[in-house]
């Protein structure tokens, strides 16, 4: 088993358990195409591809910068989709292969202040319906991971991305976004905590779509994950947006 992470000593302590760590950067195309040749020359190829680099970066449409957008999208998707092709050849050859990519159900709805995190997710599972359509028939399984509020510090980092000005009177938005602050804790601080997944929980069906004969296209972790999607499924647009506008303060 191979593990990458962009700090080697965020994933220093899986090698007592047997697995490989390598460096590995998701924008950087040499640092990707160095980490294939690697694996390939020492394992022979690749048989799983899991595809979990990601972060919420947040801030309304009027002022994310093009930076913000495209370091999001680099990350989130660009690096996604290379990699996914760096593989892709020997899985064909071989005629098998599981590439899991870990989206979340925010590729389902939007929030305010979002939308570059959801627009980032949303790419992400449109391009995994379209990858799996057409590597079925090479062998190659796709699915996504869909998890809800997961107990890490992403909260802490997205929060950290909203650019809160001193002078309310200059920021339009400034309400909007201590609201979003404020919901965004919630999630795995505050009311809400209790709900959220575990990373463990979500490791758990990651290893289900790997090794499952008949993986499915979508696996939905945790409580908040399957009752939001259940939400956004049954009520129209406006009902919708009054829920998330009374939790986000986008009133």
């Amino acid at each position: 088993m191979v593990a990458t992470a962009r700090q080697l000593g965020s994933i220093s302590d899986l090698e007592p358990f047997g697995c490989h760590c390598f460096q590995l950067d998701v924008t950087d195309e040499s640092s990707m195409e160095r980490v294939l040749e690697r694996v390939q020359s020492r394992f022979g190829g690749v048989d799983v591809l899991v595809n979990n680099a990601g972060y919420g970066a947040y801030g309304p449409v009027e002022q994310l910068s093009r930076k913000l957008l495209t370091d999001q999208f680099e990350t989130n998707v660009f690096g996604l989709v290379r990699l996914s092709q760096l593989v892709l050849p020997g899985m064909r050859a071989q005629h098998f292969g599981r590439i899991v990519n870990v989206s979340s159900i925010a590729g389902r709805f939007s929030l305010p202040m979002g939308g570059a995190y959801h627009g980032s997710k949303h790419a992400v599972e449109a391009l995994s319906d379209a990858l799996r359509l057409e590597t079925r028939a090479f062998g190659v399984a796709v699915s996504l991971v869909e998890p809800g509020p997961v107990r890490t510090n992403w909260a802490t980092a997205a929060i950290s991305s909203v650019e809160t000005e001193v002078d309310v009177s200059i920021d339009p938005y400034h309400s909007m976004k201590l609201a979003v602050i404020g919901g965004l804790s919630s999630l795995t601080q505050g009311r809400l905590a209790r709900f959220a997944s575990t990373p463990e929980g979500v490791a758990r069906v990651i290893v289900r779509a790997v090794s499952s004969p008949r993986p499915r296209s979508r696996y939905r972790v945790g409580f908040l994950a399957h009752l939001l999607l259940f939400l956004r499924w049954i009520l129209p647009d406006t009902l919708f947006d009054r829920l998330v506008a009374r939790n986000f303060g986008s009133s």
